[in-house]
């Protein structure tokens, strides 16, 4: 982003920005991972299509995120070369709620399952 308006920040911003992407790829992996692992090696336990729609979810959830988190790392680059407050993003309720539907569901397949 050299040729971005704005003052170049402290590069330790720059590098904890990056950080938190990172962190933010590495959490939509897992749920990807975890989404696959659901799709394909979790028992039938009676309902396959809430089977399924964790596994999608999971899967959907991990890759809306990836996407986020990148416009997430843009974002706030530009506010901080631009010294304007660092803006709040979609990811951290999107997880809490979207983790929470599929602790749902899982509790669902469980209880039903027995």
């Amino acid at each position: 982003m050299s040729d971005a308006p704005g003052d170049e920040p402290d590069y330790r911003f720059t590098l904890a920005n990056e950080r938190t992407f990172l962190a933010w790829v590495r959490t939509a992996l897992a749920l990807v991972a975890g989404g696959v692992a659901v799709w394909q090696y979790l028992p039938d336990m009676g309902l396959p299509v809430l089977r399924s729609a964790i596994g999608i979810g999971l899967v959907v959830l991990g890759t809306v995120l990836a996407g986020l988190s990148h416009h997430r790392w843009r974002i706030t680059q530009r506010a901080m070369r631009l010294g304007l407050p660092l803006p709040a993003g979609p990811q951290v309720p999107l997880v809490a709620v979207g983790v929470t539907a599929v602790a749902v569901a899982v509790l669902v397949l469980v209880v039903v399952g027995r």
